[in-house]
């Protein structure tokens, strides 16, 4: 009974894993995940208490670098079964509120839009979009990287805005992940405006630690740059395009701040937040952006 438990999480299409990479969790321990079974059973009994829950999430926090990877790369692992309670209690919470709205994620590169509007989609029964792979359909699977190296960050823009003007015009109850410089268009937030827009505010040191942990072949902003180690490159990278956008961030209906999240969950770093952490503190604040909407 337990094992059938155990299945019932939130998974999502990805390469395999491999389990090895991750600390903590050992290696098909079927004795592992029972104890794991049992323990969120008695938290959920406990009414998922607040203290308690912190203490949970101290002790089965991730590697820095696993949790970078999950947020860059999209891949996730299954998550502990009181995190998802509360994510699908929030979900059902707001859904009524949202009332079929779109939901745009925006954010620097690296933020964790991808991954965090996937565990939102499924929590609330929407579509999911990726923006730069809609650009890349549109150019016959040319990847962003080479759209930016043979047809200049000019063309990439241009698609962009027709790929939000399809998404606001087309589609309901759809979240999408738009890339980093989404923002800096002014068009872009008239139809972006048409659903909610979710800032994923992200310190750009933790952003720096994510990229350099997973690469910047992907990044056509970054990857050119061979100038020091990649942690360093990624971080004065990060510092000037932030200069360029980060006023433009603020035009969100809804900011969600892992500096905030990190301090009322009483971990030590960002870099400790998992993905539904994040899509739980979205979902808080969508509901607040709608309440000052409505005046209360």
């Amino acid at each position: 009974m337990e094992a059938a438990i155990a299945v019932q999480r939130f998974h999502y299409s990805s390469p395999c894993i491999d389990w090895r990479n991750f600390e903590g969790k050992p290696r098909g321990s079927l004795r592992y995940y029972s104890h794991r079974i049992k323990e969120n059973k008695r938290l959920i009994i406990a009414d998922l208490q607040p203290d308690k829950r912190r203490r949970d999430h101290r002790q089965r926090s991730v590697s820095d670098k696993n949790s970078s990877a999950l947020l860059e790369t999209g891949e996730l692992l299954h998550s502990p079964f009181d995190e998802e309670v509360v994510l699908k209690r929030k979900a059902e919470e707001v859904k009524p509120y949202i009332n079929g709205r779109s939901m745009y994620l925006v954010g620097m590169m690296g933020s964790g839009k991808t991954t965090v509007g996937k565990i939102m989609a499924k929590a609330l029964g929407y579509t999911f979009f990726d923006c730069d792979t809609l650009i890349e359909e549109s150019m016959n699977g040319t990847s962003v990287a080479e759209i930016f190296e043979h047809f200049g960050e000019g063309v990439f823009r241009e698609k962009e805005t027709e790929a939000l003007k399809k998404l606001s015009l087309m589609y309901h109850q759809v979240v999408v992940s738009t890339g980093g410089g989404a923002v800096i268009r002014p068009i872009n937030w008239k139809y972006m405006h048409k659903g909610i827009s979710i800032w994923l505010d992200v310190p750009l040191e933790a952003l720096a630690q994510r990229i350099a942990a997973v690469g910047t072949n992907s990044r056509p902003l970054l990857h050119d740059d061979k100038s020091g180690d990649p942690y360093t490159v990624a971080l004065n990278r990060l510092s000037t395009i932030w200069e360029a956008r980060g006023e433009a961030y603020a035009n969100a209906s809804a900011r969600v701040s892992l500096e905030n999240i990190t301090s009322k969950l009483g971990y030590r770093n960002v870099s400790d937040l998992t993905p539904i952490d994040i899509a739980i503190e979205a979902f808080e604040q969508v509901q607040s952006f709608l309440n000052k909407e409505d005046g209360f």
